[in-house]
């Protein structure tokens, strides 16, 4: 694996009104490496994928990607970026007036100006990767179980052989057999491009599986960051409570 940094974080700040979400992250992450990201609910996990999508503006910091600095830059820069970027988003977040195929190739047809019927085919192989057969390129969302639809969202996060790839909560709401089959995908889908992968979960079942690195988000800041075999040693008490899933200890529980 190359230890050239993909991803670099310094500093970064991002408030909502007298909110505080981030306060001070400082991150790395390595071409071809993937990183998880873990921490309660409202720690700002989303908010920093955000950020370094360009979707938001932080509030002070700096994030570079390849070297180059994005914040505060010409649109022009952050969708050359972009163009670099897939994302599983944790509902599936798949558009229900589109047919799957459509979907799955949409940022192919609207942004990259594939034709329909080449962008199909694409679809379909890419669909097959992912472990679904051709018959359900013409469903619709609504028409596919949970899992399905996560399959769906992971194809449209990969058809452009992205450098970058975002899971969101990729195992939430499946259960724990299906959930392992996503996990499994998010390693090959990876590998097989080279991607350096930023995930952000819950699921430390799903976060030990895919994970080189992870680190904890807590009250805005990273306050732990290592691997998978150093997070079972750790002495850090927020780290033990957390992925203990206890109600005791210094996390307190938000009433």
């Amino acid at each position: 694996m190359s230890k050239d940094i993909k991803i670099k974080i310094r500093n970064l700040h991002k408030a909502f009104g007298k909110k505080q979400v981030l306060n001070g992250v400082d991150l790395d992450l390595y071409k071809g490496e993937s990183l998880v990201v873990i921490g309660g609910s409202g720690t700002g996990k989303s908010v920093l994928i955000k950020c370094i999508q360009g979707l938001l503006t932080p509030d002070a910091g700096s994030i570079e990607i390849d070297g180059v600095e994005i914040i505060n830059e010409d649109t022009d820069l952050i969708e050359s970026m972009h163009s670099k970027m897939g994302m599983l988003f944790q509902g599936g977040a798949l558009f229900d007036s589109l047919k799957v195929w459509e979907n799955v190739a949409f940022d192919l047809i609207q942004n990259r100006g594939m034709r329909r019927k080449e962008a199909k085919i694409v679809a379909i192989k890419v669909l097959r990767q992912v472990g679904l057969g051709s018959d359900i390129a013409d469903l619709y969302p609504s028409e596919l179980s949970g899992g399905m639809q996560k399959r769906v969202g992971l194809a449209r996060a990969v058809i452009t052989k992205p450098e970058i790839i975002f899971f969101d909560e990729p195992t939430t709401g499946l259960d724990p057999i299906m959930a392992d089959v996503i996990n499994d995908l998010i390693i090959e889908s990876a590998k097989d491009l080279g991607a350096t992968t930023l995930t952000i979960t819950h699921d430390m079942a799903s976060a030990r599986k895919i994970a080189d690195k992870i680190a904890m988000l807590y009250k805005g800041k990273i306050i732990w960051y290592g691997t998978v075999k150093e997070l079972d040693k750790t002495d850090n008490p927020y780290v033990k409570q957390f992925i203990r899933g206890s109600s005791k200890g210094p996390i307190a529980v938000e009433k």
